[in-house]
């Protein structure tokens, strides 16, 4: 099987010129044809250079930062670049009113001035093929019981390739729709220290006005470094710790480029569905992304009413609000692109040339048949689901108790409940508000919980109600056609609940009571909306439903192998947040007639845009000063006589990429991957080989806020610089 698959794999190459530059390849089986073309397009690196488990290479440059995002190491020392919106949260926990590193900026001077975090690194050791053990352990299971039998494969293999006492993490992912299986070998280093980040105004520049656009004016970046212990290993937080030896590191390109030259980007994309049936495409449009945009667009639009009041009260929202925001805009542009390009259409005609060529084959001739029925099971209950994930729990109070007093709720309604398990729920929930309240906004949180409680009512189906919650409502509060009753409702919720009185809170902790628990308020909506409607009710249906999707979506992508070799040679798998290079270049476009964008951004479009004051479009005064002196020094780009800001490229990334580094054909940095562009924000199901770029700011415009405008020149000094 193994054999078999990197057969499949390096096959890829052999069309894939056809492919433009779409495809997130796996840099462990790039093929000779593949390497071949990156060479033709620019490339300088030998396939050794760029990934080797056995010495040192490119990837050893490419980390996981944090979570969520890609970070690189860009000198001998464990420095790290990544996004602005990637460091976010660390910045906004370190800053206070009086030293506010989000508004004002922050570069340490020297190491001590470096800020410790929580954010954890890791760097990929290896590659392994799994397959056979996992595809053996699933002969002859239907779709629940294989669903099941699979998760509990992986977690064993997971855990006999793990090592705690070194650190070593494995990850196992499943490609191809569950036809292949690989094993991530990873290891995290946990000391992370904040040491730079440009001023909000300059990270975040054109909020979220110009966010998922092009033209843009970003400094999305922000700078870490990482701590080793005196063996070079991971090691917890030390005065004592010495930054990384790296076995890689990239070196820093301020030669520039133009239209039309070779880029490169490593990283790790988070998810992509291209393999999507015309069933998910209209499940998607229809229900799925429609009703996300609107509850979010509520719990903006009340959060953002009082981040304008008080800086203070910005700062403890800002964090939340730029992640709620940022795919807001995202579903909102991917159900408008689906819909122009008619990708349900697209998915639909080649599902029929399937059909025709799976009549008479038993394995696939009953496929769609099979998974038509079962969207149609699931698709009554879609949108409830997203009120329940985006609305109910959309408020920060009744995510806080749907996470932390469940579980506390059921060690005290448990016969035989270990008092240690007890304790620990116990300890968990309380640590766990402390948490909470540290962040909430009761004010904003309120009027969410009373605006997606009108709303579920007005949109959700009256079958799928908690029983009685909103006949209750109307006989104590008022009509359920009146704002003003759901006002009231939401007032009493916040004013009676123990989460905000420390006095009940502490006497509950003292003697632990699940009728105390249970007739809370807070604990009393969550319940009925999550535990005892959803949970219960739905919760199952859906479980039910995915493990199917997942079958005949593997089942489907293994006939499409069959069915057409050629297709199957240009295949890539879904991006699974697990290491991937794509490759394509610097280029201009036209995204509608007479309509032309260049390929870069300068230092005149950030004048332009400049608003004093505004929320989104201010600068430093001492920014505006320096670009208008022209002030860039060595950063300065020839061909254009400016200062270039960010540049677009053909590149595939997904979400995941923000911080990926855009290297050029020398292996050289020459940007950060930032952002997509809204034209092709269908990214995740259908790749425009045509308007699809990604948005990264320039090195050099990095290097200047850095130098000029922060003046850390102890910085720019440690960087290895091309010139």
């Amino acid at each position: 099987m193994k054999k078999l698959l990197l057969t499949l794999f390096l096959s890829v190459a052999l069309l894939f010129k056809a492919l433009a530059d779409e495809g997130m390849w796996l840099p462990l089986l790039l093929g000779q044809q593949v390497y071949n073309d990156m060479v033709k397009k620019g490339l300088k690196l030998t396939k050794d250079q760029l990934y080797n488990i056995n010495k040192p290479s490119l990837k050893d440059a490419i980390v996981i930062f944090g979570g969520g995002c890609t970070g690189e190491i860009v000198s001998s020392e464990g420095l790290i670049f990544t996004n602005h919106h990637c460091g976010y949260d660390v910045i906004a926990g370190a800053s206070t009113v009086d030293h506010n590193y989000l508004k004002d900026g922050f570069y340490a001077r020297n190491r001590g001035e470096e800020i410790p975090s929580t954010l954890t690194i890791q760097f990929l050791v290896r590659i392994d093929d799994v397959t056979k053990e996992v595809l053996d352990s699933l002969n002859g299971l239907n779709a629940m019981d294989r669903a099941k039998r699979q998760s509990a494969v992986l977690a064993s293999i997971n855990r006999r390739m793990s090592d705690s006492t070194q650190n070593i993490e494995t990850r196992v992912s499943s490609l191809f729709k569950g036809n292949q299986f690989l094993a991530f070998v990873y290891q995290r280093y946990t000391d992370i220290r904040l040491v730079g980040a440009p001023p909000e105004s300059v990270g975040k520049f054109g909020g979220d006005t110009d966010n998922w656009e092009w033209p843009r004016h970003t400094g999305d970046f922000s700078i870490f470094r990482v701590y080793a212990g005196k063996d070079n290993k991971p090691a917890k937080y030390s005065a004592e710790n010495a930054p990384l030896k790296p076995k890689w590191y990239l070196p820093v390109s301020i030669k520039g480029y133009k239209d039309g030259d070779f880029a490169m980007i490593w990283g790790y994309p988070g998810g992509t569905n291209r393999y999507e049936t015309s069933y998910g495409v209209a499940l998607s449009t229809d229900i799925n992304n429609p009703t996300l945009v609107k509850l979010r667009d509520v719990r903006l639009k009340y959060m953002f009413d009082e981040m304008k009041k008080d800086p203070a009260i910005k700062l403890q929202l800002a964090s939340s609000y730029a992640s709620i925001a940022n795919y807001w805009k995202f579903y909102d542009g991917e159900t408008k692109q689906l819909l122009k390009y008619d990708v349900y259409g697209q998915k639909k005609n080649f599902e029929d040339k399937f059909i025709a060529w799976a009549n008479g084959k038993p394995e696939y001739q009953n496929i769609f048949n099979e998974w038509g029925k079962a969207y149609d099971a699931w698709r009554p209950y879609a949108k409830q689901r997203m009120y329940i994930g985006e609305g109910i729990l959309g408020s920060p109070l009744i995510y806080y108790s749907a996470s932390y007093l469940i579980p506390l709720e059921n060690a005290l309604v448990r016969t035989g409940t270990p008092k240690a398990a007890l304790k620990k729920a116990l300890e968990d929930a309380d640590k766990g508000r402390k948490e909470f309240l540290e962040e909430e906004n009761k004010t904003s949180d309120q009027n969410i919980l009373a605006a997606v409680t009108m709303m579920y009512y007005n949109d959700v189906v009256k079958e799928q109600h908690p029983v009685g919650f909103y006949g209750n409502l109307k006989s104590q509060y008022g009509p359920l056609d009146d704002e003003a009753t759901y006002k009231k409702f939401a007032a009493d919720v916040f004013n009676k609940t123990m989460i905000f009185d420390d006095a009940k809170w502490k006497a509950f902790m003292a003697n632990p009571d699940a009728n105390v628990l249970q007739n809370d308020p807070a604990f009393n909506y969550m319940s009925a909306f999550y535990t005892n409607n959803y949970a219960s009710k739905y919760l199952p249906l859906y479980q039910q439903f995915t493990s199917k999707n997942a079958e005949y979506g593997r089942l489907y992508l293994k006939g499409i192998m069959e069915m057409d070799p050629a297709k199957a040679k240009m295949m890539y798998p879904d991006a699974t947040f697990t290491m991937r290079v794509s490759y394509g270049a610097v280029k201009s476009y036209r995204p509608r007639d007479a309509v032309f964008y260049d390929y870069v951004t300068t230092s005149k479009g950030i004048l332009q845009k400049y608003k004093a004051g505004d929320y989104e479009f201010d600068l430093p005064a001492k920014q505006i000063e320096l670009l208008k002196k022209r002030d860039f020094g060595q950063y300065i780009d020839k061909l254009h006589n400016d200062l270039v800001i960010c540049f677009i490229t053909t590149n595939d990334i997904t979400g995941g990429n923000s911080g990926s580094p855009v290297v050029n054909g020398n292996g050289e940095l020459i940007g950060l991957a930032f952002d997509g562009n809204y034209e092709a924000l269908s990214h995740k199901m259908a790749f425009d080989k045509d308007l699809n770029r990604t948005i990264n700011v320039d090195i050099r415009y990095v290097l200047w806020c850095i130098d000029k405008l922060g003046g850390a020149s102890n910085i720019i000094k440690e960087l290895k610089i091309v010139k």
